[in-house]
């Protein structure tokens, strides 16, 4: 039994590895990608549709990978899914026109199985009692890399736009080492169900599903909650570099990169604080209805306030809004989501709620720079904060209602 422990963790930590290194070379395009698609001339809407597009080939390509993990097995389809993300990224650094960044994000939107087809080996390697644990450790890698990766974005490109390129290049082809050299192949446990799609958690997806959870008013609900923080974080995310190359100046001169993902950076370690050490006592303290209605409104808040201000320095307030209202908000829905319904189905209406996320991804950055690329500079920040303001709305009054029907009882 102890050598089973001992061999569940060491996989543990190989994955965790191979996770974080992959997370460190997708942060470190967050602030560079906005600015390096306008120095080939695009304009804010179309660097909308590079977000949208890499989301899009997501949403297609995620439950074949998933079925070929479940087929063939995860180590395999981990590893193409890297060289993807690789080869996506030397195009991307050694591109001379638009055409061929649009070019590479399709190509690592293609293969982006990296995250999911992970999270379903944790789940295979996992005992039933810690999987959600272990699963967790992945929100502590995801905190991570979006604390170092920026900051190394915000470093390396005083050698150029393509330094940061290069560097997340390198960093993609430790992660298929580490894949290839780290991680043991594994088989699914013996009657182990199987995790159809493999999607993180959940099932291939299907509008049989959909429909099915969208008929159950308590989970719509939640599904819709959970689509607008995915909206609204979306807009948010996509248009926040753009914004602020607009809005603010630093030394006389608009933002470049490398200010740009100091602030990243910055979001990154409150969101490190937050998961790491407040989200299970504010959990505790509040409950996760309350802590959802929190969430959204202080996302409310801080989107709002980015309409307002003029100074680089105020985004440290904004960005305690924000990060604490994104920390909180996705742990606490999928909670709520999955405590909806009985065990067995818990990979279905998960599998529903990463289809929303993709269809969110997809929709709401290109709305979100079309907001700046047509001058709509406040508008852009009260997009999301409206987004949020309605979540907010929702919760209150799904808390109203559930103790309308305790007191008929």
């Amino acid at each position: 039994m102890t050598v089973v422990t001992e061999s569940a963790d060491r996989r543990l930590i190989a994955i965790f590895m191979v996770v974080l290194i992959d997370v460190l070379g997708i942060t470190i395009m967050f602030p560079l990608l906005p600015f390096y698609s306008e120095h080939f001339g695009a304009s804010a809407q179309v660097v909308g549709l590079l977000v949208s597009s890499y989301a899009f080939c997501q949403l297609i390509s995620g439950p074949i990978l998933g079925h070929w993990s479940d087929k063939i097995g995860r180590k395999p389809v981990l590893i193409v899914s890297q060289i993807g993300t690789f080869i996506g990224f030397l195009i991307l650094a050694s591109a001379r026109s638009l055409v061929w960044i649009f070019i590479a994000r399709i190509i690592d939107g293609l293969t982006a199985g990296n995250i999911s087809t992970a999270q379903a080996y944790i789940s295979d390697v996992s005992s039933p009692q810690n999987r959600a644990k272990a699963l967790g450790k992945i929100g502590v890698a995801f905190s991570i890399g979006f604390f170092i990766g920026p900051a190394l974005t915000a470093f390396l490109y005083h050698y150029g736009y393509q330094a940061p390129i290069y560097a997340a290049a390198f960093l993609s082809f430790m992660s298929i080492m580490a894949s290839t050299f780290l991680l043991p192949s594994h088989v699914r446990p013996a009657g182990a169900p199987s995790a159809k799609g493999a999607s993180a958690t959940g099932e291939e997806f299907s509008f049989a599903n959909a429909f099915k959870y969208l008929k159950n008013p308590v989970i719509a609900v939640l599904l819709l909650e959970v689509f607008l923080f995915y909206f609204a974080f979306s807009a948010y995310m996509s248009g926040f570099a753009l914004f602020a190359e607009r809005r603010f100046t630093f030394n006389g001169q608009p933002l470049t990169p490398k200010q740009v993902g100091y602030a990243f950076t910055y979001f990154g370690f409150l969101g490190i604080l937050i998961q790491g050490f407040l989200m299970g006592r504010l959990v505790n303290k509040f409950g996760e209805r309350k802590l959802g209605m929190i969430g959204f409104i202080s996302s409310f808040v801080g989107y709002g306030l980015l309409a307002f201000i003029h100074q680089p320095l105020m985004i440290l307030v904004t960005g305690l809004f924000t990060s604490f209202g994104g920390g909180v908000l996705r742990p606490v829905l999928i909670s709520e989501i999955a405590g909806a319904v009985p065990p067995q189905e818990r990979g279905r209406v998960i599998g529903v709620n990463q289809s929303l996320q993709s269809i969110a991804q997809i929709i709401s950055p290109i709305v979100s720079t079309a907001l700046i690329g047509g001058a709509f500079i406040a508008q852009w920040a009260f997009f999301p904060a409206v987004i949020s303001g309605v979540g907010a709305l929702l919760v209150l009054a799904q808390a109203r209602k559930a103790s309308r029907d305790f007191q008929v009882q």
